[in-house]
């Protein structure tokens, strides 16, 4: 066991200790072997931990409070949202109506659900400006592939097979270029100019007869908004090219501006950023897609329709691409996302992004003479620092990110985008007070100062975690995946 970590729940194992009690038998017993085929039968005993009840609950407890989450403190990722969730979202989508449903039922016995379900449809065409939604994907690179896949079928179903190329810029998720070449085309790169920005000159020569669509989020992955938006649809356009909309970064511009205003044909929305889902940790995830009127027949089947006052699932949709997720998403996170929409109206999710926007910039400006910034003019939601300062007194980003655990902050997101050295992108979203706000960037700035005054305290952070610094390389390189039971039998012996 680790010095100052809890023991592993095999650990803890003492034989013969339970953590349940069961009923005494009321049916006749029966061998295994007879009512289930033997080859499926185990011929060893499962090697499972052997713990009391009180021990099991104090394990899983101690683990909790180890875990780090935005109900437990600041989790400034650059680009993922890490906002506040709402526990009145919880409360809704704990309703017995909803949470004991289940998809199979027939529309008659779910109406409420699908009403939910066709409603948020609604809100999120007048949210983005786009002609169709459906809720379908899983998440927001699902939701990326399942729009690149109908922008597809769009220039299939016109007899124009030969385009063959997405473009994206440098500065985009890699998420982007992936679902491009997962739906079949091939990922060209747009260079940004000085300003962080989509460079036109650039993008010109890249548009012609093969490009099938424009991949791009604004405000963009530096945090910056494209304010040539309107010079690249029209370039992409004439091209006979789409605009695809990555929402990553909508939290910055709700009810300011829509994507369907900017131009764009398709995009993609995270509910479990945006609108307050809970994600992390693998899930769950909701990446719902929006569309123009000329790519709507693609949509992934089936469909929620109202007819009159009731609601339905529709199956027949002859030019779907086909279904994407089994029965129809995640709706846990729809009613999440639908209450905080509900919850805050149209000038609650202004003031969001307005607040959202005043706190990044704070942040940036504050951080601004300690830390290279790349791009001088105001930010969005989020904004990107170099440590390259740092860097010339032996402290890399890395160190200062590891420095941070011992403050109890989560690191903002590191190295990414590619494009600006010793990269570090932080997004505050509006949920965060000034305090909060002060108290990381104070803390900053101190690791920022020992980066030039004592220099070893950064190098070799983490200090007051369980585990210290990891060997990285070796960790990527002999990854352990599972674990080795063997080791504690051995330690105990």
């Amino acid at each position: 066991m680790l010095k100052g970590s809890s023991p592993l729940i095999f650990e803890r194992s003492t034989e013969d200790r339970f953590a349940y009690s069961l009923p005494d038998l009321e049916v006749e017993k029966h061998e295994l072997s007879d009512i289930i085929d033997t080859k499926f039968i185990r011929r060893t005993k499962a090697e499972l931990p052997e713990i009391s009840e009180l021990d099991l609950m104090r394990h899983y407890t101690e683990l909790s409070n180890k875990n780090h989450g935005v109900d437990s403190g600041f989790y400034p990722l650059g680009s993922c949202t890490m906002k506040y969730n709402p526990k009145i979202n919880e409360k809704v989508a704990r309703m017995p109506g909803f949470a004991n449903s289940h998809p199979e039922q027939n529309d008659k016995a779910i109406q409420g659900s699908l009403e939910i379900v066709h409603d948020m449809q609604e809100h999120l065409k007048e949210i983005t400006g786009m002609d169709e939604i459906t809720l379908q994907p899983a998440a927001g690179a699902q939701g990326e592939w399942t729009a690149l896949m109908m922008i597809k079928a769009f220039h299939e179903a016109n007899g124009d097979h030969n385009r063959t190329k997405v473009i994206v810029p440098d500065s985009a998720h890699g998420t982007n270029p992936a679902s491009a070449v997962v739906a079949g085309f091939e990922a060209v790169t747009v260079k940004s100019n000085e300003r962080g920005l989509v460079d036109i000159d650039h993008l010109k020569t890249l548009v012609g007869d093969d490009t099938a669509a424009i991949m791009l989020t604004n405000p963009n992955t530096l945090g910056l908004f494209e304010e040539d938006i309107l010079e690249i649809r029209d370039i992409v356009h004439e091209a006979g090219g789409k605009l695809y909309y990555d929402g990553a970064n909508l939290n910055a511009i709700m009810a300011k501006v829509r994507p369907g205003d900017m131009g764009f044909d398709a995009v993609h929305l995270n509910l479990h950023k945006t609108f307050t889902g809970p994600h992390g940790g693998g899930g769950p995830g909701s990446g719902p897609i929006g569309v123009k009127a000329e790519l709507a027949k693609f949509l992934p089947k089936p469909l929620v329709v109202k007819e009159g006052d009731s609601y339905r699932v529709e199956h027949n949709v002859p030019d779907s691409i086909g279904r994407v997720k089994p029965f129809y998403g995640n709706f846990g996170i729809f009613l999440r996302a639908y209450t905080y929409i509900r919850t805050m109206g149209p000038d609650g999710l202004k003031e969001v992004s307005e607040n959202a926007v005043l706190n990044a910039n704070y942040m940036m400006r504050r951080l601004e003479g300690t830390f290279e910034l790349p791009y001088k003019q105001h930010c969005k939601h989020e904004f990107v620092i170099s440590g390259s300062r740092q860097k010339k007194m032996g402290v890399r980003t890395l160190d200062m990110a590891k420095r941070l655990l011992d403050f109890g902050y989560h690191p903002p997101t590191i190295y990414f985008p590619l494009n600006v050295e010793e990269c570090m992108m932080v997004e505050p979203t509006e949920t965060e007070s000034k305090e909060t706000l002060d108290g990381f960037v104070d803390t900053l700035i101190h690791i920022s100062k020992e980066a030039e005054e004592d220099p070893d305290i950064v190098l070799e952070a983490p200090h007051t975690t369980v585990i210290g610094r990891l060997d990285e390389t070796q960790a990527a390189r002999k990854p352990v995946l599972r674990f080795q039971r063997e080791d504690i039998i051995e330690e105990k012996e």
